[in-house]
């Protein structure tokens, strides 16, 4: 077990920077045992890639990218096990080798499991990733360990906890037989896509918006399972089309000075990478998720029921259509479907759900990002939930409002940490943990 001491722990994109004392490198769940039950305070951490403030901020940080080994297959079953600290990629590249996938992936690969569960990390058409777990050790406050498995009443709380019950050790996944999927991009206008909704999803078994601020456009993409082996006219676009995101950062230096430049930028984007159709197929993995970020972003995102959608989104246009006002979002805004479940924190408990993506392309600048108040702002208006590994300044009342398991789930965190070990001075604000908000005010 390597260790540090008196460091700097960083964020990916560098909005985030806490000293601590002690940062442990750790590689089996014994080290992890013994560093969490002889700690006070302690947080956890892997790619550092959420933009909400959940993974440092105590004295003592635990490492977990050297945890990252596969235990074990059962090819009868098609489920895998895996220590948490494992990345995203190595994990869907393992499955993806024996001929299976997980229905629903999120756009990036570059995060480690227990960050990815532990935040509800989704893809489209499907999901939350964690409703695929199957089985997981938890480490506890005290260092013991708890399995905790699906047909457990826990696993519905344990799904999406953001670190707050326990650091989860290895998981095991279910999977199923990969697929191939028929891709179909091309832009459409907002009077076309966005009726189109609720029949798409029924036609399609993959769908996915990227909707376009004062263009009145929205690049839609389509996926249809199809068999391997059938032949698809295989159109990628102009080459230059690889460049957007490099593009998008020039493009977009300046507009926290001058927010109205967003819309001419937008319009220029529009018309340079997402005028033109393109078409495609390749496994769920291969045609549906980003191999890289490309370059260093701040992230909030929203999520709404499905029969709400149409009518936050109009007024979500009026509002940022409106040049009084400075929230000029950058494109694209990234519209996922998510169907409904049964874990205590995730966006979609009991409702089919529209997830709507915002990003800021400069990080640096995200705190002046006036989109990110507007889209908050008209979200818990109309009950929208945010996501947990993006930016949002909801705190405890407004989170007890809009997650009908929220005082549920303070309480089990209560039960399984009595002393408040798992929480950084953002969490304790999260949910009201009284004693450690007014050490930390």
């Amino acid at each position: 077990m390597k260790q540090e001491k008196n460091g700097t722990w960083v964020s990916w994109n560098e909005n985030l920077k806490y000293n601590f004392k002690e940062m442990y490198h750790i590689s089996n769940e014994e080290e992890l045992q013994e560093i969490v039950s002889s700690r006070d305070k302690i947080r956890f951490f892997g790619s550092k890639q959420s933009s909400a403030d959940i993974a440092a901020g105590t004295d003592v940080l635990i490492n977990m990218t050297n945890y990252n080994k596969i235990v074990s297959y059962d090819y009868n079953q098609k489920t895998i096990t895996v220590q948490s600290g494992l990345s995203l990629k190595e994990l869907l590249e393992a499955i993806e080798s024996v001929g299976w996938c997980i229905p629903c992936l999120p756009d990036i690969n570059t995060i480690t499991i227990g960050g990815a569960l532990a935040t509800g990390t989704h893809g489209t058409s499907g999901k939350l990733l964690c409703e695929y777990m199957t089985e997981c050790r938890l480490v506890l406050a005290d260092g013991s360990v708890k399995t905790v498995t699906k047909d457990d009443d826990l696993i519905d709380a344990v799904r999406v906890s953001l670190g707050m019950l326990g650091v989860m050790s290895t998981v095991t996944f279910q999977c199923e037989p990969s697929y191939t999927l028929h891709i179909k991009e091309g832009p459409e206008s907002d009077k076309e896509w966005l009726p189109k909704i609720k029949s798409r999803l029924k036609k399609h078994d993959f769908l996915r918006i990227l909707w376009l601020p004062h263009t009145n456009k929205g690049y839609v993409i389509t996926g249809d399972k199809i068999d391997p082996n059938t032949k698809v006219y295989e159109d990628l676009g102009p080459k230059y089309l690889k460049h957007r995101r490099k593009a998008s950062k020039i493009l977009y230096k300046y507009t926290h000075i001058f927010p109205w430049l967003t819309a001419i930028v937008n319009k220029l984007l529009y018309k340079g990478f997402f005028s033109t159709t393109k078409e495609h197929k390749g496994t769920l993995y291969q045609a549906t998720v980003t191999k890289s970020r490309g370059s260093t972003l701040e992230l909030a995102e929203w999520t709404i029921a499905l029969d709400k959608f149409p009518q936050v989104f109009k007024e979500l246009k009026t509002e940022i259509n409106k040049w009084s006002n400075k929230s000029f979002i950058h494109i694209p805004m990234d519209v996922r479907f998510v169907y409904k479940d049964k874990s205590w924190l995730s966006y979609a408990y009991k409702q089919d759900t529209v997830t709507m993506g915002c990003v800021s392309r400069n990080a640096a600048t995200a705190d002046t990002y006036e989109a990110f108040k507007s889209i908050e702002k008209i979200f818990i208006k109309h009950g929208g939930r945010p996501h947990w590994g993006k930016r949002f300044k909801a705190k405890d009342a407004e989170l007890s409002k809009i997650y009908p398991k929220w005082e549920a789930f303070k309480e089990l965190r209560s039960e399984l940490d009595p002393t408040n070990k798992f929480l950084n001075p953002y969490l304790a604000k999260l949910v009201n943990a009284k004693k450690l908000v007014n050490e930390t005010a």
